[in-house]
């Protein structure tokens, strides 16, 4: 397509289409573009502790803010952040249903432990 600007005609062009992303990875729980720090909470027996849940919330505040502790200025943003992250995450995982059985939490971390061998062997 072309459109006339000033006397000058100029192509336009349709915005480059965004990448596909694969629900593969979300279907098994596992998604390589998801920070390896942050876990799979949902699905699990016994259910995640309100600790897990936090660490998430504070790894996550971390990922985005670029900051593993924050400035005095940015104390109490980052805090306030890191409380609404635990209590939304809190409610989706609440929320959130399946007809699939629950993850074994000792089965799960023998597949990581088996997936970072084989990453750290290459």
């Amino acid at each position: 397509m072309h459109r006339l600007i000033a006397g000058d005609e100029v192509e336009l062009r349709r915005p480059a289409a965004a990448p596909r992303v694969s629900n593969h990875h979300w279907s098994v729980g596992h998604d390589r573009s998801m920070c390896r720090n942050i876990r799979v909470l949902h699905n699990f027996e016994p259910p995640a502790t309100d600790d897990e849940v936090h660490e998430a919330a504070l790894q996550y505040v971390r990922k985005i803010s670029g900051s593993s502790r924050p400035s005095k200025a940015n104390e109490e943003a980052f805090a306030r952040a890191v409380a609404e992250v635990t209590a939304s995450t809190r409610t989706l995982l609440d929320e959130l249903v399946t007809t699939a059985p629950p993850k074994d939490r000792e089965v799960e971390a023998h597949k990581a432990r088996e997936r970072a061998r084989e990453r750290y062997a290459r």
